[in-house]
C-alpha cells in the first residue's frame, strides 16, 4: 500500500488494517492503529510505520485511545517468505529471550550485524526493538486480562527484570503498568486457581470450523476438542505446558478466550504466538474471502462459510511425523495410529481433563516407537528415517523456513513427496499460496462444488479431466484447499477415487 491508501484507510477508520500498520502523528507525539475513532490527522503530519517497533523508535508513544498493541497481529508474517517474515516468526516464537539476537541470526544463516541491517531497512527498527514491543505486548496482554503480579507479568512477557518492564511499559504507553491494568474494560475478578485466562483478539470473520478439524484429529490423552473448543498438552523450550481454547458466538465482548492450565512463565509468549498460528489469527479473512469469491466456482462454498482458517502447526516436528503416518489413509485410522504410537510419550503430567501424555519426541519415537506403528514398511521406514534424523539434528525445520527452503529439507526425505511438503508448508510457516492438486480430498471437494454450480460441465470440473490448479485466486490458494477439503467432508458422495475424502494423501508415495 502506498501513502494515500493508507491514508484513505485510516480516514475510514477501517478495522481490517489494525496491525497491519501504523499511524504516527508529528504534532501529538503517538501512534495509533488505522481505525482509531480520533479526528483523522492532517496528511503532511502522518508518518506510517510498518511495525510499532518502528513507531517506538521514532519517539512516537501509543495511543491511549485506541491501543494499537490491542490488536491482532500482521498477516505479512506468513504471507512475506523473505528474512524480514521469517525473523518475526522466530521473534514472535520467543526466540531472542531465549537465544539472544546472535541465536536468531544465526538460525536465519546472518551474522547479528546483517541482521540488524535488513530489519532496520525492512521493518525501521531492528531485532531486539521487535522483541521488545513483541513483549510490550504480550505484557499489556497480561496486565488487562489477569491478575498476575507485576513481577511475574514482567518475567512472563520476557523482560529481564522489574525495572526494563517498568520503563519499557511507561516509555511505550506512557503508563505505569498499574495504570495500563485500569484501562481493562472488563477487569478479571481473582480466580481460585492458578490458570490464566487471556482474550484472543482476531479480525472478523471468524469461522469456528477449524475446530471441528482439530477435533477429528485430535489424539486422546494428549488434545481434546469439539466443535467450538480445542485443548491439549504442549512441550515448549523451558517446561511442558497444558492450554485450552473456547469459542462463544454469542460473547461479543470475549469469544474467543484462552485458558493456561499450566505453563512455565518463561514459555508464555511462546505459547501464546503458537496457540496464534494454530487458529490463524493474525489473517485478513476479508482480503481472502474477497480473492476467493471473485472465482465463481468457489464463491458459493466462501458465501457460505465466510472467514475460513488455516490450521498451524504447534510443534513442527510433530506435524510432519503426523503428515507421514496420515498419508494415503482416512483421517480414522491415522488418529488409530497415532493414538497407539502416542503410547512411547511420556505419562508424567498430573492429569486435567482426561489429558496426561505429550506427543512423544523424534527422539523417543526413534528408540521406541517403531514397534507400535502399523502399516505398509515403506510408510514406517518413512517415520524412522525422519525421526532419527530430526533426533540426530540432522532434519532441522520450523517457522523461520521459507517456503523453498522447507521444500529443500523435506523433499530428498525418502516417502515424502509434494503433498506432504505442500501439507507441512501450509501448516508450519502459514504458506498461503499452496495447492494440493493431487490431493483426493481436494479433487473430491471440487466434484462436490460442481454439483452444485453452473460450471459444472466446463472443463476442469469433469472427473477424469485435470484438476484445475486455481491459479486465478492466487496468493490465497491454501484457503481455497481450505474449501475445498470442507466440501469434500461435508458432501462425501461425489467422489474422484475410491479414497475417503476427509484426508488428503499424496500419490506419488
Amino acid at each position: 500500500m502506498d501513502f494515500w491508501q493508507r491514508y484513505r484507510a485510516i480516514d475510514a477508520r477501517d478495522t481490517r488494517f489494525d496491525g497491519q500498520f501504523y499511524t504516527a502523528v508529528r504534532t501529538t507525539g503517538i501512534y495509533c492503529r488505522p481505525s482509531c475513532p480520533a479526528r483523522t490527522p492532517k496528511a503532511e503530519n502522518v508518518t506510517f510505520y510498518e511495525t510499532s517497533a518502528a513507531a517506538h523508535d521514532a519517539g512516537y508513544r501509543a495511543c491511549k485511545r485506541c491501543l494499537p498493541e490491542a490488536v491482532p497481529g500482521t498477516p505479512a508474517w506468513n504471507l512475506r517468505s523473505d528474512i524480514a517474515g521469517r525473523a518475526m516468526r522466530l521473534i514472535n516464537d520467543g526466540v531472542i529471550n531465549r537465544d539472544g539476537v546472535e541465536g536468531l541470526a544465526s538460525r536465519l544463516g546472518y551474522s547479528s550485524r546483517q541482521l540488524n541491517r535488513i530489519l532496520s531497512h525492512e521493518l525501521g527498527a531492528g531485532p531486539l526493538s521487535l522483541a521488545r514491543a513483541s513483549r510490550a505486548q504480550t505484557a499489556r496482554t497480561l496486565l488487562v486480562s489477569t491478575q498476575m503480579k507485576l513481577a511475574d507479568v514482567a518475567f512472563a512477557a520476557g523482560f529481564s527484570s522489574v525495572r526494563q518492564f517498568n520503563e519499557t511499559i511507561g516509555e511505550v504507553f506512557d503508563m505505569t503498568p498499574t495504570a495500563l491494568r485500569g484501562t481493562a474494560r472488563h477487569h478479571p475478578t481473582p480466580a481460585a486457581t492458578t490458570a490464566l485466562t487471556l482474550n484472543l483478539p482476531y479480525r472478523e470473520p471468524f469461522d469456528p470450523g477449524i475446530f471441528d478439524f482439530l477435533a477429528v484429529r485430535s489424539i486422546p490423552g494428549i488434545e481434546a476438542g469439539t466443535a467450538t473448543s480445542y485443548a491439549r498438552t504442549l512441550r515448549l523450550p523451558h517446561a511442558d505446558a497444558r492450554f485450552s481454547v473456547e469459542y462463544d458466538a454469542g460473547a461479543p465482548e470475549r469469544p474467543l478466550v484462552l485458558t493456561i492450565g499450566a505453563v512455565d512463565l518463561r514459555d508464555l509468549p511462546s505459547l501464546l504466538s503458537r496457540v496464534r498460528r494454530l487458529l490463524d489469527l493474525d489473517a485478513d479473512p476479508v482480503a481472502m474471502d474477497s480473492a476467493l469469491e471473485a472465482d465463481p466456482r468457489l464463491a458459493p462454498a466462501v458465501r457460505a462459510v465466510p472467514g475460513i482458517r488455516m490450521p498451524g502447526a504447534l510443534d513442527p516436528q510433530e506435524l510432519l511425523v503426523r503428515a507421514l503416518i496420515g498419508q494415503q489413509i482416512t483421517v480414522a485410522p491415522a488418529r488409530t495410529a497415532l493414538t497407539q504410537l502416542s503410547a512411547c510419550g511420556s505419562e508424567s503430567l498430573v492429569p486435567g481433563d482426561g489429558l496426561h501424555r505429550l506427543f512423544p519426541t523424534a527422539a523417543r519415537i526413534a528408540d521406541e516407537g517403531y514397534g507400535l506403528l502399523r502399516g505398509p514398511q515403506r510408510r514406517i521406514d518413512s517415520v524412522r528415517a525422519a525421526a532419527g534424523m530430526m533426533a540426530a539434528g540432522d532434519l532441522d525445520f520450523g517457522y523461520g523456513d521459507d517456503f523453498a527452503g522447507l521444500h529443500a529439507k523435506l523433499l530428498p526425505l525418502p516417502g515424502v513427496g509434494p503433498w506432504t511438503a505442500g501439507y507441512v508448508a501450509m501448516r508450519v510457516i502459514g504458506a498461503p499460496d499452496v495447492f494440493l492438486a493431487n490431493d483426493a480430498a481436494v479433487r473430491n471437494g471440487i466434484l462436490a462444488l460442481a454439483a452444485g454450480s453452473a460450471d459444472a460441465g466446463t472443463d476442469g470440473w469433469l472427473p477424469g479431466r485435470r484438476t484445475p490448479d486455481f491459479s486465478e485466486v492466487s496468493p490465497w490458494r491454501s484457503y481455497a484447499t481450505m474449501h475445498l477439503w470442507r466440501a469434500a467432508a461435508m458432501n462425501p458422495r461425489p467422489k474422484a477415487n475410491r479414497q475417503a475424502p476427509s484426508l488428503p494423501h499424496d500419490p506419488a508415495i
